[in-house]
């Protein structure tokens, strides 16, 4: 490393061009120092607003510990630049260091505009940028309470649904006749105020804040609008517009654009010899661009020249919008207001379904200039493509390819972008395809980015693997050509009782490991029948076959039931007695279970008869089927309990004990925000609020962890039991073999937003099916450790040897180690090398 880059600012764009430079730079001549305001590392500013419901900071940050490590990369948060001296090629930080760089690239970014209106400056009042920004929106909020957002535009929408989702009555207020006028239309505009009005936000277009009322608390106490609209509120949020930040200009002695930001050429050059600029800092020939996209187009380019590619240039933004602001789809790209000379537009408008679609047309309607869509943007995957492009289709059948109409990516030429984000274009994921390195859409992000931005190309990546003729099969195994949750419903209709039955009816051959543990799963979940009744008995997995895990040596391990990790002095007394008497080792688990290990299988069932008389049951801790629900100890004891976490705990655990399922099922509650139970890491996890409870879902430990998404907030006990019984049974039927609920989430087009609408909203109308079969579920449930000491057919099963039934496996050995039991080491052979020994000539051929 002999060169130095210093990077200003590491917002999303700083840190794109972090990490395209470490990419291009193997020989590693480029040493790295970035500087960043703010505390936090980059994190996905576009995402923002899922933090103030949903996410939290963590999961919204884009550096991973390879940044951390990589010693080519210092990382300064919370240091900004108080100067730059390009005579001397040196920083001067706000911590008062100077740094020497061989090159310099500026990305400051930019700064939320707050119109000079009286009272601005009020206690009160917000701007909506950054975490910080939107903790003390959060922390100023008042369920029920009026909230106004100036700016109707992407972020003041945004910053709108905030407001309601932290239960307060938003306004917004623009100044043009329409929202989103940058965006959309007029026509476009008017369908889009319907359908924001509709979910309660006030809108106030055509007029502007004229001034900030303060109250006797010395904060914002009312808004007076230009059209004489008085608005009582403690809380308002400018989201008005971004102005560049460019300060640094004037003590570098860089030139600024008209409208401010840093000049620079099409290679993101200033005028000053080894500075660059990029991102919404930039003036670009004068323009300044509000998107992330040409951003990192920007810092690619400026990352081609550092590492010797070329003299890359910006090749101009694609301003092409797409989103689901406030849950209504909006999109607009290329000429979407039809500016061109000789434009023509083709409009379609559904107002009672609440859609609104416009394409314009060059002066002889073959070339796709632009379009708007509000309502249902789902062809906008492939219309954005187009853009500049000849038709290939008439514009009708554009819109509604399901029509029948020539759409489609089919219809897209090689060199449309399909990924903006990553400038991928349509031959770049053919080819990909074609030569056998992707046969799925993780494939293809694997390869080639796309899909890894924002995410709106996915549904594309999808149309061009089933044009390409890739076929992804669902099939459980070569047995069973349908999916697990086929499988399910085949189960459910039919009512079929057997593995055998199922496999003659609908399956071929005999069977395999794969299949018949799956089906066993089914035919359990199902029926009320014993997993180990007749046939099923045969099916079951080294485990579910013994109703406890099989650990290295041939032992078992034996984890009781003990919900929400609550037990009196007598069991805890009961457990050592057990284990002193069969000689077991013994571990508390991070799920607050007591594990046994070191259990001969005939000593199960002597070692259960002692568990059940004492009050145990099961733990299910050898199934696909709910295992723990992990509690704090809630207002019972700790002083920041807000909600009986414990209870709640048990009261789950007890519901959903023995729930089989396609994968193991973890859960936790956590009596207030300071997650002692880790509830968010969990396939479902309850957190208490001052209201009642927020229920997430699809989180799991474990070799790909993951945290768990917002699935309701501040449910009542009863609500939130309902919504968790509906969850679970949803899953239950409808995931895949070996499917965690996080997998089973991605799966949907829109993941928990999916859930939600069929959990919470009921858009199918399941509701009440998914509760009956919990109910039957909770009804049905009997103790499978309690059941089999009740079958002598059963018990019979339990024997190291069939022919000597009271003879103990003796290849098993233990010794011990900090006064308990462990396998002893066994000797395994060892192979002897011929290290000397020359091959003939046959050998080396064969």
């Amino acid at each position: 490393m002999n060169r130095t880059l210093v990077v200003i600012g590491h917002g999303m764009v700083g840190h794109r061009l972090v990490e395209e430079v470490r990419e291009r730079d193997p020989e590693q001549h480029w040493r790295i120092v970035v500087l960043g305001e703010e505390p936090s590392p980059a994190y996905d500013r576009v995402g923002l607003s899922a933090y103030m419901t949903e996410a939290t900071a963590e999961e919204l940050m884009l550096t991973g510990q390879e940044v951390h490590r990589d010693e080519r990369v210092r990382l300064r948060t919370g240091v900004g630049a108080e100067r730059v001296d390009p005579r001397t090629s040196t920083v001067l930080t706000t911590a008062g260091e100077s740094i020497h760089y061989d090159a310099l690239v500026l990305a400051t970014g930019s700064r939320p505009f707050v119109p000079p209106v009286e009272g601005a400056e009020l206690p009160g009042c917000h701007v909506y940028r950054t975490l910080d920004d939107l903790d003390g929106i959060r922390a100023a909020s008042e369920a029920g309470a009026e909230g106004v957002v100036v700016g109707g535009g992407l972020l003041g929408l945004e910053a709108a649904d905030a407001l309601r989702k932290l239960g307060m009555r938003p306004h917004v207020v623009e100044f043009a006749p329409r929202l989103m006028p940058v965006q959309v239309d007029e026509g476009g505009g008017a369908v889009l105020g319907r359908l924001v009005g509709e979910l309660g936000i006030e809108v106030h277009t055509g007029a502007a804040v004229d001034s900030v009322r303060e109250g006797t608390h010395g904060g914002v106490s009312a808004v007076s609008l230009t059209d004489g609209t008085v608005i009582d509120t403690d809380l308002l949020v400018f989201s008005a517009g971004i102005r560049p930040r460019d300060d640094l200009a004037e003590s570098a002695g860089l030139e600024r654009g008209q409208r401010g930001g840093f000049l620079v050429d099409n290679s993101c050059r200033t005028g000053s010899a080894g500075v660059w600029a990029i991102g919404e800092c930039a003036a670009v020939e004068g323009r300044c661009h509000g998107l992330v996209a040409p951003g990192y187009q920007m810092a690619s380019a400026v990352a081609d020249q550092l590492t010797g590619r070329g003299d890359t240039e910006f090749g101009g933004a694609d301003e092409a919008t797409k989103l689901k602001l406030v849950g209504v789809d909006v999109a607009g790209f290329g000429d979407a207001h039809g500016r061109s000379d000789g434009a023509l537009e083709v409009t379609y408008a559904n107002n009672a379904a609440g859609t609104y679609a416009k394409l314009v047309l060059d002066d002889d309607a073959s070339t796709l200039l632009g379009g708007v869509l509000v309502g249902d943007a789902e062809t906008y995957g492939t219309l954005r493509p187009l853009v500049g492009k000849p038709l290939p289709a008439a514009p009708e059948q554009l819109l509604f390819p399901d029509a029948g109409g020539g759409g489609g990516t089919g219809a897209l030429p090689e060199d449309a972008t399909v990924c903006s984000c990553h400038n991928v274009s349509k031959a770049d994921i053919a080819g990909v395809i074609s030569s056998g390195q992707a046969e799925d859409v993780a494939g293809i992000k694997s390869c080639t980015k796309a899909g890894t931005g924002c995410g709106s190309c996915v549904p594309m990546l999808k149309s061009l693997l089933d044009e390409a003729g890739v076929v992804t099969s669902n099939a459980l195994c070569e047995h069973f050509p349908q999916s697990r949750s086929e499988l399910f419903e085949i189960v459910r209709a039919t009512g079929v009782k057997s593995f055998s039955e199922l496999i003659s009816r609908y399956g071929t051959g005999r069977g395999c490991d794969i299949c018949k543990p799956a089906v066993a799963s089914i035919l359990a979940g199902l029926s009320d029948a014993h997993i180990l009744d007749e046939e099923q008995a045969t099916l079951q997995d080294t485990n579910d076959r013994f109703l406890a895990n099989m650990q290295r040596n041939g032992t078992y391990s034996v984890v009781p039931r003990v919900p929400a990790g609550e037990i009196t002095p007598d069991k805890l007394i009961t457990l050592g007695q057990v284990a002193t008497e069969f000689g077991l080792y013994t571990k508390i688990t991070g799920g607050q279970r007591v594990d046994m290990f070191g259990a001969r299988v005939e000593q199960l069932p002597e070692i259960w008869r002692r568990l059940v008389d004492a009050g145990f049951e099961s733990g299910h801790a050898y199934g696909k089927a709910l295992r723990t629900v992990k509690s704090c100890v809630g207002t019972d004891w700790c002083r920041y309990g807000v909600q009986d976490s414990v209870s709640m705990a048990i009261r789950l655990e007890l519901r959903y004990r023995g729930l089989r399922a396609p994968h193991k099922i973890k859960a936790g509650v956590s009596g207030c925000a300071r997650e002692c139970a880790e509830a968010r890491s969990k396939d479902f996890g309850v957190i208490a609020t001052e209201k009642g409870w927020n229920l997430y879902v699809g989180g799991n430990g474990g070799f790909d962890p993951r945290h768990s998404g917002l699935l309701a907030s501040d449910l009542d006990d009863e609500r939130l039991v309902v919504l968790l019984d509906r969850f679970l049974m949803f899953y239950v039927r409808t995931a895949e073999r070996l499917q965690r609920t996080a997998g089973w989430i991605e799966s949907f087009d829109n993941g928990v937003e999916h859930v939600r609408a069929v959990v919470v909203d009921d858009v199918l109308g399941i509701a009440s099916d998914l509760e009956d079969a919990m109910a039957r579920h909770i009804s049905d449930y009997t103790d499978e450790w309690a059941a089999v000491l009740e079958d002598r057919e059963k018990l019979s099963r339990f024997v190291s040897f069939v022919n000597a039934p009271e003879a103990p496996d003796p290849t098993i050995e233990f010794t011990e180690e900090r006064g308990q039991i462990r396998p002893a080491p066994i000797d395994l052979p060892t192979p002897v090398v011929e290290r000397d020994r020359e091959f003939s000539s046959e050998e080396v051929s064969a």
